[in-house]
Order: structure tokens, then sequence, then C-alpha cells
């Protein structure tokens, strides 16, 4: 099971997926601790950007040529506001192994199709749901559709990989795994899961999910369960 170190980033700082973390820890400080651990992944979010409130693209740039330095292994997949392909361009040139895209699959069709032919090798389509059912925008905006439906449509745009954000219902709710395991099957593509995946028992539940290839966590977990620092250390691939 691939596992991605999440760092959600708004106005440049490091904030819980869901919930609230006591920490201190910078982002740089962060990142500087995982890869003392061994991290061979790790995800970015701007969350800012996601929102359209603002962005955090020169400490992802300085996130990202920090593991080109320390650990040129590590992929680094990048998130949160990517809609054009000047932005795609910036985290490419800094050394991102992977970008998503979000919203612009519901807003922008020409603006998908061009980003996929251009950065086709590059691209995961992300699927955002609370109960199999699509938002946008950062969460905020329904879709109007189900995350089956739009699980297709990315596989007609081209896209080679899958991100289902699960959002959480309650902060007791289990993964919808469901959903993970369904849209795998019907588009045959590689799927992450994130969003909902906060406890080791999630990540070892997450292991026996057929067509499951990878989990987001985020970061601040492992400050408060070191048991998760042993899953960084598989190569990355």
């Amino acid at each position: 099971m691939k596992v991605f170190p999440t760092l959600n980033l708004k106005q440049g700082r490091v904030v819980p997926t869901v919930g609230a973390h006591d920490h201190d820890l910078a982002p740089m400080e962060l990142v500087a601790k995982l890869l003392g651990h061994g991290l061979s992944r790790l995800a970015l979010v701007d969350v800012d950007a996601a929102h359209s409130t603002g962005h955090n693209r020169e400490l992802i740039g300085r996130i990202l040529q920090t593991c080109q330095q320390q650990s040129p292994q590590v992929c680094v997949q990048v998130a949160g506001g990517i809609r054009s392909s000047d932005q795609a361009q910036f985290f490419v040139d800094q050394g991102a192994s992977w970008l998503v895209v979000g919203t612009i699959l519901h807003k922008s069709p020409m603006v998908v199709e061009s980003l996929v032919a251009r950065f086709q090798r590059y691209l995961t389509a992300a699927i955002d749901a609370r109960g199999g059912e699509v938002h946008c925008s950062g969460w905020v905006d329904q879709a109007g559709l189900n995350a089956q439906t739009l699980a297709l449509k990315i596989r007609a745009y081209g896209f080679k990989r899958l991100l289902f954000v699960d959002i959480p219902e309650g902060p007791d709710a289990p993964p919808d795994f469901s959903t993970a395991q369904s849209i795998g099957e019907s588009t045959n593509l590689p799927v992450l899961m994130g969003g909902s995946i906060i406890t080791r028992d999630h990540l070892l539940r997450a292991a026996t999910v057929h067509n499951l290839n990878g989990v987001l966590v985020d970061s601040l977990l492992f400050l408060e369960d070191e048991r998760l620092l042993d899953h960084l250390s598989p190569a990355c691939a």
C-alpha cells in the first residue's frame, strides 16, 4: 500500500484535513522530520488556492526543491487550484511527480482537455465526495453528480489515475471504501484514497480493499501516532 503523508497548506501553515491538532511545527520542519524517517511519497494541498483565496505556491516550490536536494527519489503530488497550463508547468519545473486537478473537471472542460494533452503523464483527477455525492471548489459546492458518474467521465478525458477524496460525514464515520472500490472496478484505473483515512486501523483496512493502490494520510497524524512512520519507507513507483 502506497502511503502519502499529506500537508494541507493554508496561509503558510499546516492545517488538519478534519478536526483540530495541537502542533507547532512549520511546514519545512515537518517535511524535514518526515524525510528523516525515510519518506518516499508526499502530498501537498494548497487549501487557499483550492478556495480561490490566495495561494502557497512559493512554499510548495521550496518544499519540492528541498525534497529534490535531500532525497531525489521522493515522489511528490501537488493539489489545490491547478487550473491552467502555466500553474501546472510551474510545479513540474519545481520537481512535482504528479498534479491533481479537481474543480476544473466541472467548470472548464476545455482547460481539462488542454491539460491532458500537455501533461497527461503527470495528472491525477480528483473526485471529492461525501456519501458518494461529488463536491467541488474545496468541498464548498455540490456538483450534482455521483462519484461513479464522474469517474467514468474522467476516464473518457484520458486521465490515467484517480484520487478519491472521501469527505468525512462526521468525526466517527468509517471511510467509504465501497465507493473507492467501485470506481476502481468500473474504470480499471489506479485509485488513491484520502480524506477519511485518519487512524492506523483505517490504513490497515485500506490495504485489503481491491483496486485501491494507495492512501493519503494527514501528515499531522504522523506526529500523534509514530507507528504510522513505519509505512513511509517503501520505494516510490
